[in-house]
């Protein structure tokens, strides 16, 4: 299951590197890749066009590196090897990193969020194929499985504590991969750039008189937006239970309860700006299962955090300092 965010960038598609330009001297230059199942993409603006390729280009390779070291699919994986042995000798420093960013995650939401709901979403995965739901039984199983305290994480190695544990990194692999990709770009001295791995980056501006827009899609409709913003220098990412459902009334679909063993039946959809993309990631994700009491209750403690969410109804809330519609 590969976890799309679900904004959708005004920049439009992006095939392959092109360029167009724009007043003054610096163009708008576009790349895309393969990684997570999708097309991930690159905007740059900058006057020369072989250093804004280059960018481009380690860009992108750097998203593609995170995808191969976190798939929960890919056999040469490390979170793959680690699913299937139960332990993983020498970790990746990135992994280190990104796991480490789960635990405090897990920390600052209670347990909402939570990198080893794998074991629920392989139950319910099967039962759909089986044209069904779990039996209380079978979840409570699965449950039983589902515990970030039960992790252990050094440097040395990473291991699961129970048998039969495993993790999936959907609700933070994207948004480190952008954070990522940012680094590579901005290490040409780019200024001024848009990444999309899923969650997105903004960085600088689009032209001198226009900033970056992002669209967020509306949860009941594909072609319809919820909210368009102004993105300046920060990540956004969206978390919705229309990604992946396994009923067709949205009621059970891939982001899960740990507490509950189930999804969250409050809202439809986050969408939350951040410091960085990885925290956005994993942030959206944690306030689906919180639901917007609590949700917003973290936001407030959190520097430069906000949130918009739709609940079943379509019903919008946003916390004070999530921005009006561009």
């Amino acid at each position: 299951m590969k976890r799309r965010t679900f904004i959708a960038s005004a920049v439009g598609a992006i095939g392959g590197v092109s360029a167009c330009a724009w007043r003054g001297s610096d163009t708008l230059h576009r790349g895309a890749a393969l990684a997570f199942g999708t097309t991930i993409s690159i905007s740059v603006v900058h006057e020369d066009a072989e250093l804004a390729g280059r960018a481009i280009a380690d860009g992108l390779k750097a998203a593609q590196a995170i995808d191969r070291l976190m798939s929960i699919y890919h056999p040469g994986s490390q979170v793959y090897q680690l699913n299937r042995d139960g332990i993983l000798a020498r970790p990746d420093a990135r992994l280190l990193e990104v796991l480490n960013q789960a635990t405090q995650l897990s920390h600052l939401s209670a347990g909402a969020f939570d990198v080893t709901v794998q074991p629920l979403w392989r139950l319910y995965s099967e039962s759909a194929a089986r044209g069904g739901l779990p039996s209380d039984a079978e979840r409570r199983r699965a449950q039983a499985l589902v515990d970030w305290r039960q992790l252990e994480i050094g440097d040395a190695a990473i291991r699961f504590r129970r048998e039969g544990m495993a993790l999936t990194l959907n609700g933070l692999a994207q948004g480190y991969a952008a954070d990522q990709a940012l680094a590579a770009v901005q290490a040409h001295g780019i200024r001024h750039a848009l990444l999309d791995t899923g969650e997105f980056v903004a960085r600088g501006r689009k032209s001198r008189s226009h900033p970056w827009i992002l669209g967020v899609r509306d949860p009941r409709d594909a072609n319809a937006l919820a909210a368009t913003l102004y993105a300046q220098g920060c990540s956004v990412a969206t978390s919705g239970d229309y990604e992946c459902t396994f009923t067709p009334d949205y009621r059970h679909h891939h982001i899960f309860d740990p507490a509950a063993g189930d999804s969250p039946d409050e809202l439809a959809s986050v969408t939350v700006l951040a410091p960085n993309a990885m925290l956005a990631d994993g942030l959206s994700t944690a306030f689906m299962v919180m639901g917007w009491e609590r949700g917003s209750a973290l936001a407030s403690r959190l520097p430069a955090v906000d949130l918009m969410a739709i609940d079943k109804h379509g019903h919008e809330k946003r916390s004070a300092g999530f921005p009006s519609d561009a």
